[in-house]
């Protein structure tokens, strides 16, 4: 019998971004769409729609994808929460929560990531790593100055 400890992980991350709040969330849309990749930086393009219901999802064309979760939050530019399975494909359902504050100097982004379900061992060892490499694109995306909108 698993016990509440397997059944559940909590991820909070934050990162300080020497960019403005809107060019720092310009850079998350960005990165969690079309310029997302992996940790490997392999590029693994997504779908966001950018409103309350919206999917994102990985869309592999001739109708094949995978479901990351739906938009139940989004108030540009300083939240946005997805519920669903995100990279998870088995009994798991996760919250992702990404605030950006503006602070001296810049944005702050803090991200939360729970999930509850059967959660592999794979997953448990690499979530960190995974929002870890998120999170320092977006800072390198919003810092350069890039007009990703």
């Amino acid at each position: 019998m698993l016990d509440i400890n397997e059944m559940t992980l909590d991820v909070s991350q934050n990162i300080q971004v020497g960019a403005a709040l809107g060019d720092t969330w310009a850079a998350l849309i960005c990165r969690l769409s079309q310029e997302n990749s992996s940790p490997d930086n392999k590029p693994m393009p997504m779908v966001l729609e950018q409103w309350p219901g919206g999917r994102w999802f990985r869309d592999l064309g001739t109708g094949q994808g995978h479901l990351w979760g739906f938009v139940q939050v989004i108030k540009p530019p300083t939240l946005i929460e997805v519920n669903g399975p995100m990279f998870m494909s088995y009994p798991a359902s996760g919250h992702l929560q990404v605030r950006l504050t503006q602070v001296a100097g810049g944005t702050e982004i803090t991200l939360r990531h729970r999930v509850l379900g059967m959660i592999e061992d794979v997953h448990r060892e690499n979530t960190d790593r995974g929002w870890a490499h998120y999170l320092n694109q977006v800072k390198q995306l919003a810092e350069s100055g890039t007009n990703v909108e």
